[in-house]
């Protein structure tokens, strides 16, 4: 039963991800070069409600924080997660968007998850080499921003209460998602280019 549930999850987050043009490419370049805000207002939208959402049920007893997984934060961590974002800036796909790509029938998603896996498949084989190196080096170990309940993770403002602290960020989120222009924005070269390819 919990792997038809994790399907359907997975299958609906797949199914948002293509309607708000997540597995294009472009969007995402765009998005990143701040010329369309359209995805980023879904991001921060989703970032939000969910932050909020999440809090409100962990508030109520509806959510059990033992299905709460938090990372290890280490020095590695910060220079993966640089070499992710400058992928994801060249390619356009981050791992999930890459595979609804695929999903999609996209031409060159294949080429992304092949590149993702050897990546991995090289990062696997030097493990055991980079362990012992400063990549390694703790940066707090499993930490949450709120107070989630778990004694297995510290939190950086315990003296505020989760929900209000989570659902004022996700209030945050939410609004600047709001604020965003819901037009794409035009450099000044491509209107001049617009004008003069009208005039002809």
């Amino acid at each position: 039963m919990e792997l038809i549930f994790a399907i359907l999850i997975g299958f609906f987050f797949g199914f948002v991800l293509q309607k708000v043009g997540a597995a294009n490419p472009q969007k995402i370049i765009d998005m990143l070069r701040l010329k369309d805000f359209h995805l980023m207002k879904a991001i921060f939208t989703g970032i939000g409600l969910s932050s909020l959402l999440l809090f409100t049920f962990l508030a109520l007893g509806w959510a059990d924080v033992g299905h709460l997984s938090v990372k290890s934060a280490y020095v590695g961590v910060i220079i993966g997660g640089a070499l992710m974002g400058l992928g994801w800036a060249i390619s356009g796909f981050c791992p999930g968007t890459g595979l609804v790509a695929a999903g999609a029938l996209r031409k060159d998603a294949p080429f992304f998850i092949l590149g993702g896996l050897l990546g991995a498949f090289i990062f696997t084989l030097l493990y055991g080499a980079l362990k012992a190196t400063a990549l390694f080096t703790t940066l707090g170990g499993k930490v949450t921003l709120a107070e989630t309940g778990s004694e297995k993770y510290s939190a950086l403002l315990p003296t505020f209460p989760a929900l209000a602290l989570a659902g004022a960020l996700g209030i945050l989120f939410m609004a600047i998602a709001w604020f965003l222009p819901n037009e794409p924005v035009h450099s000044a070269r491509s209107l001049d280019d617009t004008i003069v390819s009208s005039g002809q």
